[in-house]
């Protein structure tokens, strides 16, 4: 099987042979000093140049990395006195979304976030981040709850979708997907949306409306996967990268629509190579961002909400 990182390779090289030559050093007492340093001057340079012109596609690659940060590590290192909140009251609790309470800086926040897992045992409970309808109830659930508070709603997106299975129909995946863009366009407290990895289709809509989309540098947010996509245009799925770059699923792409409206840098190597790096970094958005949004009353909130959706699509003619 093809290593879907092999475009990293060159920079894991340097990386391994950087380790040797500290190891040797270890060992031997042989001063590579000079070589380690100059090794890693060469890898800072390659990681730049590598990362500066990536294609739509290895980025996509890049927000399923398997270390790459997800809610519960954002939640772990970011909120303080989380509390976790569970179940939609009507069927189950779905491990596909975390919800909770917990402080972000001087804030009261609630946190809805979806998790892919990060074991096998884990992954399976989470469904692989494909959540059920119960899942997309329970976030609604609690974003009721932060309303009657007051409590800013912070939602972190990172799922391939919603589940597609015969069970999932049979409850109203469709239907629950389609309440929540529908309620969370009337919440009545400030929403963040951030896509920390990927955004697939209505998967991501259904605790994807706020007043603020804020996407990480190699993350993408799409109506469908690029291998969705080159399956149906061309009957080809090694086509996905052709097709992610006609989606226009990266941020830079999605600010020029108004979809985004800001792209948090990612860390040398991207947010797996520096998780507490880049959890820092986003904690720092938020806060900034939320700190906008409170000089806002409700009615100021609720207005450019609606005309934030409202231009998405517009066309100008010349």
């Amino acid at each position: 099987m093809s290593n879907p990182f092999d475009f990293l390779e060159p920079l894991v090289r340097l990386e391994e042979q950087i380790n040797e030559l500290e190891l040797l050093s270890q060992s031997s007492g042989v001063a590579v000093a000079s070589e380690v340093g100059s090794l890693r001057v060469k890898l800072g340079d390659e990681t730049r140049k590598l990362f500066a012109q990536l294609t739509p596609w290895q980025r996509v690659q890049l927000s399923r990395h398997p270390l790459r940060p997800q809610a519960s590590d954002y939640v772990d290192h970011m909120v303080e006195d989380f509390v976790p909140l569970c179940g939609d009251r009507r069927y189950a609790d779905d491990e596909a979304i975390i919800t909770g309470i917990g402080k972000l800086g001087d804030h009261a926040v609630m946190i809805v976030g979806q998790q892919k897992g990060k074991d096998v045992h884990e992954r399976r409970r989470c469904n692989f981040g494909m959540p059920h309808p119960e899942g997309y109830r329970k976030a609604m659930a609690k974003m009721r709850i932060a309303e009657k508070f007051g409590l800013p709603i912070i939602c972190l997106i990172n799922t391939p979708g919603a589940f597609p299975g015969v069970e999932a129909e049979e409850r109203g995946q469709s239907i629950a997907i389609a309440e929540n863009i529908r309620d969370m366009a009337l919440v009545r407290v400030p929403i963040l949306v951030v896509v920390i990895g990927e955004g697939g289709s209505g998967g991501a809509l259904g605790i994807g409306v706020g007043d603020r989309i804020i996407m990480l540098q190699n993350s993408y947010f799409s109506v469908i996967s690029p291998e969705g996509c080159a399956a149906i245009l061309w009957k080809d799925g090694s086509k996905r990268d052709l097709a992610a770059e006609r989606l226009k699923l990266t941020g830079p792409e999605l600010m020029k629509f108004g979809i985004v409206d800001e792209i948090v840098e990612e860390p040398a190597g991207g947010a797996h190579r520096q998780p507490l790096v880049m959890i820092e970094s986003l904690k720092t958005c938020l806060l900034k961002q939320l700190a906008q949004l409170q000089t806002l009353t409700t009615d100021e909130l609720l207005e450019k909400r609606y005309q934030k959706y409202r231009a998405i699509g517009e066309v100008h003619g010349g």
